[in-house]
């Protein structure tokens, strides 16, 4: 198991930097202060700060998984009263502007963002290495443009906070410019970090000048420019810096962390006393083992997304009766075991993310498990994509099919390459992988969303077209900014 040194220095240095909810009163509270940061100490200190956010529960959409609810990869989970009025109306897309847990979300992100900016603003006056400030600073505006992406993803053109001393009432910005700020902001990280293989193993967890690359990469694709994606995505491909975990386990498991497939992780500790990772507990296992409270639950339409033999779908989905690490896995008793329609068909079985297991027999245990925001496969499905869009398909093809080689481990019966150079068939095959490979870990509603297909998959769950590719910015935030700020479009 790798070491996890680099998280203990996040949260001492939490204690040190507060800060109060966007847009209400004095917004940047003790961010401001005039003493802080001024020497070198500080400077590690303001950036360590600003990933402690990556660490608060909230970060991760709210603290509930809702956009693997919102696809057709999962449902709400849990037993059937448990956030059913909370987190249930993200799952038939009933959700409304005062939705639990959209301030929430909301309001994490900018306070990234504000201790982002406090190290952007402040460390250029700071005597110290030059070298090292520009890390710093090549991280700090990495995670800015981390933190944008979900905001300009997840809620479309948002205010632009650049400064520590803001006004308090800020209006909009257009989608397209919060996307040039992200591009200016990965930019500079691309030529300020310096590659994984630099950083110590103390230093783990840190951005990387791939990581930066391959964001960079993601968020020309979402803007569709996939010509300008295409280089970057190559570049962290023929950097040598990366690779597929052998096991496929391994790509999200505990023995993976670091690892070579890792290109941006949130490390974690299993502890839930601020060091671990509440994101993995809303899934884990509810009932026997109490590993968690069971949102979550993959749905049928998953499993049949899997081709015959695919062992993925076993690594993804964790099955009532599977035993793992000698645990056998018995479930919640308030949960229905499987739940059918008026006609017979089966709708929901318990089960839960296996990609959040961690070892052990307590609830805290399973707050040590470190979230991938980016994994070598997804950059490999990503430029496979760049290229076939950009009319390049017997390129993209090796890329697509070394994702299915790791998957079948060895096993030539199954998951056969893909061979189509058909522009559609080869999008669509692609797609498909995504899915299949990158389950239950966030991307499936992004991707539906971007490649315009949401409304034909996820229709028939209650997604209606030009209203759900967006979630509605939260009405408690409209209502401080005293109508500064105007909610989406047909909201």
């Amino acid at each position: 198991m790798k070491t996890k040194l680099y998280l203990k220095s996040i949260f001492i240095c939490v204690l040190l930097v507060g800060c109060s909810d966007f847009l209400s009163v004095n917004p940047q509270g003790v961010l401001t202060q005039e003493a802080f940061p001024t020497t070198a100490s500080d400077a590690l200190q303001a950036t360590n700060a600003a990933y402690s956010t990556l660490r608060n529960w909230l970060y991760h959409s709210g603290g509930f998984p809702i956009l693997d609810i919102m696809s057709d990869d999962a449902l709400k989970g849990s037993n059937p009263n448990d956030g059913a009025n909370t987190v249930g109306p993200y799952d038939d897309f009933t959700h409304a502007p005062f939705q639990d847990g959209l301030d929430r979300w909301w309001n994490a992100l900018y306070q990234g963002i504000r201790r982002t900016n406090v190290v952007i603003e402040n460390l250029p006056d700071i005597e110290m290495d030059e070298n090292l400030k520009s890390r710093y600073l090549g991280e700090a505006r990495f995670l800015r443009a981390l933190y944008y992406f979900d905001l300009v993803r997840a809620f479309g053109g948002v205010p632009i906070v650049t400064s520590t001393n803001p006004p308090i009432q800020l209006p909009r910005a257009s989608a397209s410019e919060v996307y040039t700020l992200i591009e200016e902001d990965l930019t500079f990280a691309v030529s300020a970090l310096p590659s994984k293989g630099k950083y110590a193993a103390s230093d783990f967890g840190r951005a990387t000048s791939g990581a930066a690359q391959s964001l960079l990469g993601k968020v020309h694709m979402y803007q569709n420019d996939f010509e300008a994606a295409e280089p970057l995505l190559l570049s962290v491909i023929n950097s040598g810096e990366y690779g597929l975990e052998p096991d496929y386990y391994d790509a999200n498991g505990q023995d993976g962390e670091h690892g070579i497939e890792s290109v941006f992780e949130i490390g974690a500790v299993a502890t839930d006393g601020g060091q671990g990772n509440q994101y993995a507990n809303t899934q884990g296992v509810r009932g026997t083992p109490n590993r968690g409270w069971g949102f979550n639950q993959p749905s049928v339409d998953l499993r049949n997304a899997f081709e015959n033999g695919d062992p993925r779908e076993q690594a993804t989905i964790i099955e009532l009766g599977d035993v793992i690490d000698g645990i056998t896995i018995l479930g919640d008793g308030t949960t229905p075991d499987v739940e059918t329609d008026e006609n017979g068909n089966v709708i929901a079985i318990e089960s839960y993310n296996r990609k959040v297991w961690i070892p052990g027999l307590s609830t805290d245990t399973q707050f040590g498990h470190n979230r991938r925001l980016i994994r070598y496969a997804d950059v490999l499905l990503l430029a496979a994509e760049t290229l076939n869009e950009n009319d390049k398909p017997n390129d993209a093809l090796p890329y697509l099919n070394q994702v299915r080689a790791r998957a079948r481990a060895g096993d030539n019966t199954i998951l056969p390459d893909v061979t189509t150079t058909d522009k559609a068939q080869l999008r669509a095959a692609i797609l498909q992988e995504r899915r299949v490979e990158l389950a239950l870990e966030g991307h499936r509603f992004w991707d539906l969303v971007r490649t315009n297909t949401a409304p034909a998959v996820l229709g028939p769950l209650g997604f209606q077209e030009g209203l759900h590719e967006l979630l509605p910015i939260p009405q408690s935030e409209i209502d401080l900014s005293q109508g500064t700020l105007e909610q989406n479009p047909n909201w």
